[in-house]
């Protein structure tokens, strides 16, 4: 299981500490350090079953100053998986990458059901 999250974001706190408490195993990546890839992007938005849109972090100040609320709707699904790849701060975490799927942002009864299985 893969754990990508911003150290700093409390959600993600929460996250890792939920996880910890579940007893599960997991690999931890900064995604400001170490940035998704287009390809990881390309995987994870097709098993999460997810729209592109819902991976941008939406209440973050670079989503903000680039306008992308206005934007996003005229860009194509490749637009907007070369824009995730350039900054860590665009994308929604915290991230959970496992082989059946991934979970994006916090929600530990969607986490609890998911994981769990």
């Amino acid at each position: 299981m893969l754990f990508v999250e911003y150290p700093k974001c409390t959600t993600c706190k929460r996250a890792k500490k939920w996880l910890d408490e579940q007893g599960f195993q997991y690999e931890d990546r900064n995604i400001k350090e170490q940035n998704p890839s287009e390809e990881e992007l390309k995987e994870w938005i097709q098993k999460s079953g997810l729209e592109t849109k819902r991976f941008f972090n939406t209440s973050g100040i670079l989503y903000r100053e680039m306008q992308l609320k206005d934007k996003l709707m005229s860009m194509s699904e490749e637009e907007k998986i070369q824009l995730l790849a350039t900054d860590g701060m665009l994308v929604k975490r915290p991230i959970v990458v496992t082989d059946n799927g991934v979970l994006v942002g916090f929600k530990e009864a969607q986490w609890e059901n998911t994981l769990k299985k």
